[in-house]
């Protein structure tokens, strides 16, 4: 098992929803948060975690037995929280998806955007590698909100993962909770699933969002954010 990941794999295809994606971007590994460097094959001293996203971009079979055989994590993240079934996704390799999978790969992770494997296949049209992960168990996440292109995503969009419930409070039942964000306590107020069905409550709570930016009163309640394009697993 390796440590937390320090380098980020920039070879092949993107995510899905990473912000400012070059799909024609094939030769770029930054490593340690450092200027890319233009590469012909990974170098020996990668880590195991980057080699197996490096030999599912090149679609090795047999190197990423290897290097699993020697102990690597199929489940590896980069500093993106890709996986190396993100990136069989995205260039469309269904054997070394099958592979992964079969190896113990996750089926249905999510990248810092909230990008998963399944959401890259379809973004880039690999069919095949869709039927795989839905026959695999991973679903489509939809949010009642989301907008089609990332640079659309609301300036006051935060991370769901960044709330914790743990040790919530009620406030109203099913509606506001007290919970902890960022080691202070907040008012939480959330909606149940049928706001996805019901195009009303979408553009009521647009409304809302958009009223609440604006106000700024002592006897008021500061807003400080919304989850709008992904919600808690």
């Amino acid at each position: 098992m390796e440590g937390k990941p320090a380098a980020r794999f920039a070879l092949g295809k993107q995510s899905s929803l990473a912000p400012e994606r070059d799909d024609d971007r094939s030769a770029e590994v930054p490593l340690s948060g450092g200027p890319a460097a233009k590469v012909t094959q990974v170098p020996e001293e990668i880590g195991s975690g980057i080699r197996l996203m490096f030999l599912a971009n090149e679609g090795d079979l047999d190197g990423i037995k290897e290097v699993l055989g020697s102990g690597a994590d199929v489940n590896f993240r980069d500093i993106d929280g890709r996986t190396a079934l993100h990136v069989a996704a995205c260039q469309g390799f269904a054997d070394i998806a099958r592979l992964l999978l079969r190896m113990g790969a996750e089926a249905d992770p999510e990248d810092r955007w909230g990008s998963t494997p399944l959401a890259d296949a379809i973004h880039y049209n690999n069919n095949e590698v869709i039927r795989l992960l839905e026959k695999n168990g991973a679903r489509v996440r939809v949010a009642p909100m989301h907008v089609k292109n990332v640079r659309e995503v609301p300036e006051y969009e935060i991370d769901p993962s960044e709330l914790d419930f743990t040790n919530s409070v009620d406030i109203t039942k099913g509606t506001f909770r007290v919970v902890t964000w960022h080691g202070i306590q907040v008012a939480v107020k959330r909606f149940n699933e049928d706001i996805i069905a019901d195009e009303d409550k979408v553009r009521a709570f647009r409304d809302e969002l958009a009223l609440l930016q604006q106000i700024r009163h002592p006897n008021v309640v500061q807003f400080l954010g919304a989850v709008t394009q992904r919600t808690r697993d």
